[in-house]
């Protein structure tokens, strides 16, 4: 099977090809990567040109691989998304658990409530409690008093989904699936392990930082804000009086979040803003740490009270993996540390993909993820099944639909 997935971002558009036959066996065919100039802030300026931008990546992406390509996965970024937590709770007197238990207490949930300027794209079961026992898997053919059901639902502003449509309608290519971009950085780096204990993967993009947690085998949280390494570079820029592409510079080669008592007298040469050649200003290495610290500090602060306001500091998850291109930055890790009080790693795509290794780097977390992505995964099965084997029509399948929705 060929899979495809497509990433827009506000500093470059990545398409990934692969020939997939399970977790486990994947051939990557083809994985390019162009700079995005025509989208600034998740805003779309010039549709034309991304239009065409992206009709060339695709075309090239199809020639790479040897396929044509008739329907992709794509990245929707989290930035203005909802996560909301909800549950449902039956009384059973002893019963045998069935899916038609389950279906009734979803039926009884908030599971198929609609939002105006919202499209779900995540709403998935989290967890069960059985006589107050909590429990992870599907709890059919135990017998208890009372079940409980624990959800998840992520809605991303459909706004950004409209963009995306609007682009790809004149591809004539089919979109199999929207996933969230936190959704996708996390299943490019995260091993079981991580998503079985807990781990909290951020994706430190160009505009955008992406959270996502994973704790037993569950996504139970994503989210993202308009706060990235884009920033790190402006503020590099105002700070000394130099232009984009030294900041830039400066940040790559000098930067750190952790300062060293030589930085002082680490004395770097940076051209003046106005460009004029031969002209230079010279500060000493601690200038622009000092510069660095206080966004990077900001960024992962606005990660953390994210978290507490969903009170998923209370679980303790003690695994953070720092992704995309930010994460690159010289002591991060040790950074995020303190911030978190956890066991922090950099996340680069699983070495399973056996990507080049140009390739295998954090910056290529989020398209990576586009053909890892399962919706099998993120969907409840038994209300799946339910569909699937509806009764025929008659007094007992009567029977059987009053139980369910009543």
């Amino acid at each position: 099977m060929i899979k495809a997935g497509l990433n827009i971002g506000n500093s470059k558009i990545s398409c990934i090809v692969c020939e997939y036959k399970d977790p486990k066996n994947i051939k990557i065919l083809s994985l390019l990567s162009f700079p995005a100039k025509d989208i600034k802030k998740n805003i779309i300026v010039d549709y034309l040109s991304l239009t065409e931008e992206i009709k060339k990546l695709i075309n090239d992406s199809e020639k790479n691989s040897q396929t044509k390509l008739n329907s992709i996965n794509i990245n929707i970024p989290a930035v203005e998304s909802i996560s909301e937590y909800y549950d449902s709770e039956i009384y059973l007197d002893n019963e045998k658990i069935t899916d038609l238990h389950l279906n009734k207490a979803i039926n009884k949930s908030i599971y198929f409530n609609k939002y105006e300027n919202y499209i779900e794209t995540i709403n998935n079961i989290i967890g069960y409690e059985l006589d107050n026992k909590l429990f992870y898997n599907e709890p059919i053919g135990n017998f208890a008093e009372k079940v409980k059901i624990f959800f998840y639902k992520l809605l991303i502003n459909e706004k950004f989904l409209k963009n995306t449509i609007n682009l790809i309608d004149k591809l004539k290519i089919d979109i199999e699936n929207y996933i969230p971009s936190p959704l996708s950085s996390a299943l490019a780096t995260l091993s079981e392990d991580e998503k079985n204990l807990g781990t909290i993967c951020i994706d430190l993009g160009h505009t955008n930082t992406s959270t996502s947690i994973f704790e037993n085998k569950h996504f139970i949280f994503g989210d993202s804000f308009m706060v990235g390494s884009n920033n790190v570079t402006n503020d590099i820029a105002r700070g000394v009086s130099t232009t984009i592409t030294s900041a830039e510079r400066l940040k790559t080669l000098y930067g750190s979040v952790i300062s060293s008592p030589s930085d002082e007298h680490e004395i770097i040469e940076v051209p003046y803003i106005s460009g004029e050649v031969n002209q230079f200003n010279q500060i000493n290495r601690s200038t622009v740490n000092s510069i660095i610290k206080p966004r990077i500090e900001e960024t992962l602060e606005i990660v953390w009270q994210k978290i507490k306001q969903k009170n998923l500091h209370n679980k303790k998850i003690k695994n953070v993996v720092l992704t995309g291109g930010g994460a690159q930055l010289e002591g991060i890790v040790e950074y995020a540390k303190l911030i978190f009080s956890s066991n922090v790693r950099i996340g680069k795509p699983k070495e399973i993909l056996q990507l080049d290794k140009m390739f295998l780097t954090p910056s290529m977390a989020d398209i990576i993820g586009t053909i890892l992505y399962d919706p099998n995964d993120y969907e409840v099965k038994f209300v799946k099944n339910s569909k699937k084997n509806k009764q025929k029509p008659g007094f007992s399948g009567f029977l059987t639909w009053l139980d369910q929705y009543i």
